[in-house]
């Protein structure tokens, strides 16, 4: 699980990606990640530039289907990506037996993205306090801008300031923005880390980054 390794120096990565590269070496490595575009997104030039990334690995799968996807990614989650395509299909072989075109369409594959985030976790970010949704917004500012899935309160609560000062809001005390992390961990959409010292408790999401970024998007 390659972004489990990820350093802020990387030097993990690279000394493993560097072994297969020695002279008589007969090392082959063979890692996974959640997302198709992580060397790109986090990995400093000289751990990519050792890399052999098979993206289009699911793109031939794709192709291998009897059905024409319309569709373009969207997740860079290879998995979701799967998952739409596939309930996709299973909608347009429905509508297929009511005489209509075995293409895959926009259709299908809107529909099928409804399917998949219309779950209770979306609902209740959608229907979440404003502090509540620029919190969640914070937390994925500071794991895009750490490159990790996990990040203290603090570090968070640094980014909801700054969220709130470029929309021109109010900015919460930190015991209103401890209550905040208390109320959406308590509804399950974060996991938050038991400690005495609540600025440096770690939390982490409960659902993927797509889900709340879908339910966010209008807002």
């Amino acid at each position: 699980q390659l972004d489990l390794l990820w350093t802020r120096k990387q030097n993990v990565m690279y000394n493993l990606f560097d072994w297969p590269t020695q002279k008589h070496s007969k090392l082959i490595i063979l890692a996974i990640a959640n997302t198709m575009d992580l060397p790109e997104r986090i990995m400093m030039n000289r751990v990519a530039s050792r890399l052999v990334c098979p993206n289009s690995f699911v793109g031939m799968l794709l192709n291998m289907c009897d059905v024409y996807f319309q569709v373009a990614a969207l997740s860079g989650d290879a998995r979701r990506c799967l998952d739409i395509c596939r309930r996709a299909t299973e909608i347009c072989e429905f509508a297929s037996q009511k005489n209509t075109s075995g293409i895959v369409r926009m259709v299908h594959i809107t529909e099928a993205i409804d399917e998949m985030f219309s779950s209770p976790y979306i609902n209740a970010i959608r229907s979440a306090s404003l502090h509540e949704q620029i919190f969640l917004k914070a937390i994925l500012a500071e794991f895009r801008r750490a490159g990790v899935e996990e990040a203290t309160v603090q570090q968070v609560y640094r980014q909801h300031l700054a969220l709130c000062r470029i929309e021109g809001m109010q900015s919460p005390t930190v015991s209103e923005i401890m209550a905040v992390c208390s109320r959406l961990g308590a509804c399950r959409l974060l996991l938050v880390e038991s400690s005495n010292k609540y600025l440096h408790m770690r939390v982490r999401l409960n659902i993927s980054q797509d889900d709340v970024m879908y339910a966010l998007k209008d807002e």
